[in-house]
């Protein structure tokens, strides 16, 4: 028996023996804490709507009669073709709606349909560590084996406030993970990153690793963007042993430097990349489930195969909204208000941190922020629950935050492969995308770790 199963009806290993997940220890930790209400800065979803223009559009959709039925498996003409506008200006040329965009229920669907075309197994996937928790079964549930290749912390990290983008990429150690086996990279820019600054001020030398797919992400916990002469050389790297370019560009919308598409590099580069986008990141929508993948028509065609596979067709009203986003996006000003907004929410919120004494990263995108608590000291006998104890410290640290002041965060070790993940164990990670009055009563209970920093 399994869990009260019989042998014969025993779960597939792809979904056995898997620890809690951090979501799960963190929620459950908020929803018992004595510290009602929980001031919530861990998961990423927006404390506040969309704006109007888009909500009314859904509100729409939902009078019309096809919206409430299937859409074409590929995705609705009209969202692909606003698409397919919106993005040609950066592209440098228009954008085929019907054979280069397809879309998918979410991004994370995207990504999943992305390697299910192309990974099979044995097929190696390039990963830069520290990864976003949902790449890891993605690529193994078709058999693709994870490559890991470190980002590389400024030194002074644990004492000093520096810009995200002192996080940086050994490229030998990167080629040296390439292999005959090696399939796709996935990119994430701006980065989910995680730290690494205990490993390099330990004096610990990175670690080599061979690899097959090589995804590039954008939305890191530090914010991370990628610089243009970074993404010239991975995709370089690419070109040179045909790897395709699975980049995560989900805060395409939500960056403070500039930032490059890497799909505009050249049409060599182009040729293999396949491009990830986000309406719940862009539109302040992450319950909607509409995401998209750009891409040249013999990559993108497999991509809707999977995808029609997969969940056939995504949601047809929330589509039609999406659609009139794009639209009217520009016309509203909403994609430079959005930046302006999120920029100063960061400002507000980090303010507490400087108080504190808390060196954090300064994102270059996206709305996370890392922070660096190895001077906040938790009593030696503080009474953790034993699946709690178990794990790395900022596990230890975040609970000990839930339960004493109140404030709901995510440790960033559930990143990071077991063998490094006390390289995270000092940080946690804060999701800004809240209302001003949440930011403000997460700094006033913040305030309450004074006593226990040393």
């Amino acid at each position: 028996m399994t869990n009260g199963l019989p042998a014969k009806l025993k779960p597939a290993a792809r979904v056995t023996g898997q620890r809690q997940d951090v979501w799960s220890i963190i929620n459950e930790a908020a929803a018992a804490s004595p510290q009602q209400p929980i001031v919530n800065m861990g998961q990423g979803f927006f404390g506040y709507n969309p704006p109007d223009f888009i909500i009314n559009a859904a509100k729409a959709a939902l009078d019309k009669v096809d919206c409430n039925q299937y859409s074409p498996t590929k995705g609705r003409p009209r969202l692909k073709k606003a698409i397919a506008d919106a993005y040609s200006p950066f592209w440098g040329r228009q954008l085929n709606p019907d054979t280069e965009v397809t879309i998918t229920t979410g991004a994370n669907e995207g990504m999943l349909s992305a390697f299910m075309a192309f990974i099979e197994p044995g097929d190696e996937v390039i990963l830069f560590e520290p990864f976003f928790d949902q790449y890891i079964s993605n690529i193994e549930m078709p058999g693709g084996k994870i490559v890991y290749v470190p980002l590389h912390p400024p030194k002074d990290g644990p004492t000093t406030t520096s810009s995200a983008a002192n996080w940086a990429i050994d490229f030998d150690e990167l080629e040296k993970a390439i292999t005959p086996k090696t399939k796709m990279i996935v990119l994430n820019t701006p980065r989910r990153l995680l730290l690494f600054l205990r490993l390099i001020r330990l004096g610990i030398p990175p670690y080599p690793l061979p690899s097959l797919l090589l995804t590039i992400k954008t939305d890191n916990p530090v914010g991370k963007v990628f610089s243009k002469e970074e993404l010239q050389k991975i995709g370089d790297l690419c070109v040179k042993h045909e790897i395709i370019i699975l980049s995560d560009e989900v805060y395409d919308r939500l960056y403070y430097v500039p930032f490059t598409r890497v799909a505009t590099l050249s049409p060599e580069i182009e040729r293999l990349t396949l491009t990830v986008g986000s309406a719940g990141k862009n539109f302040y929508a992450t319950g909607w489930r509409v995401g998209w993948l750009m891409g040249p028509a013999p990559l993108i065609q497999y991509v809707s195969a999977a995808h029609t596979r997969i969940c056939y067709s995504s949601v047809s009203p929330l589509q039609e909204a999406c659609a009139v986003g794009f639209e009217q996006a520009e016309g509203e000003g909403f994609w430079d208000q959005t930046v302006r907004d999120m920029r100063g929410k960061i400002a507000r919120f980090v303010a507490v941190f400087d108080e504190l004494g808390l060196p954090y990263s300064d994102p270059e995108g996206g709305y996370f922020v890392m922070v660096n608590m190895q001077k906040v000291q938790v009593p030696a006998d503080y009474p953790f629950p034993p699946h709690v104890a178990s794990r790395p410290r900022d596990f230890k640290l975040a609970w000990f935050m839930i339960q004493e002041i109140g404030v709901a965060a995510i440790p960033p070790t559930e990143f990071y492969t077991d063998a490094n993940a006390w390289i995270a164990e000092d940080y946690m990670r804060f999701a800004v995308c809240k209302e001003d009055d949440v930011l403000e009563a997460a700094k006033e209970r913040l305030r309450g770790l004074k006593k226990y920093i040393k």
